[in-house]
């Protein structure tokens, strides 16, 4: 299967990208050989409509599925009218990405995850109402220091990310009831 997946460099090593339209690269990835190809975005500089123009072109080279840290509702509508499902990643390498989508352990959202525009503000896209970072969470071995001071910052981690999951399903909740 041919999966895209969005980065910021130009190999497997290099680190997820957490949006899609205006993610420096695509690389698209045989998920059975592990072959790839490293096409830079077009649209990462476009003044308006990024979302769009990534989805078309990644579409036109073949991706059979996305993996991204959030796509808006223009481009998630792009790929889904072309049967191109989303799926979202926390983050971690391009290689980590696509382990996980062939893990199994990646799901593909059902609606856009960040609002449109999102990728052009303050690094915070809004999920269906819910604020959801758009800078994931760091592998372990990217903490510099001690042991303590990675603790520390994998306790802050997991930390923050209760709160996002508990306004998640607080929000998930509200929906639910019709609120």
């Amino acid at each position: 299967m041919r999966v895209v997946v969005t980065a910021n460099g130009t190999d497997l090593n290099a680190p997820a990208s957490p949006v899609f339209g205006r993610c420096p690269t695509y690389i698209f990835v045989d998920t059975e050989t592990m072959a790839f190809e490293a096409l830079e975005n077009p649209a990462i500089g476009a003044p308006g409509g990024a979302g769009i123009q990534a989805a078309q072109f990644v579409v036109e080279r073949g991706a059979q599925a996305v993996v991204t840290g959030n796509a808006g509702p223009n481009a998630f509508n792009v790929l889904q009218s072309a049967n191109v499902s989303v799926y979202l990643s926390g983050g971690g390498t391009v290689r980590e990405a696509v382990e996980a989508y062939t893990a199994g352990q990646l799901f593909a959202t059902s609606g856009a995850s960040a609002e449109a525009h999102a990728g052009t503000g303050d690094g915070m896209a809004m999920g269906r109402g819910a604020a959801v970072s758009s800078n994931p969470p760091a592998p372990a071995a990217a903490f510099a220091g001690s042991r303590e001071d990675e603790m520390a910052a994998l306790r802050d981690l997991a930390g923050d990310l209760r709160k996002q999951l508990a306004e998640l399903l607080e929000r998930l909740d509200r929906l639910e009831r019709g609120e």
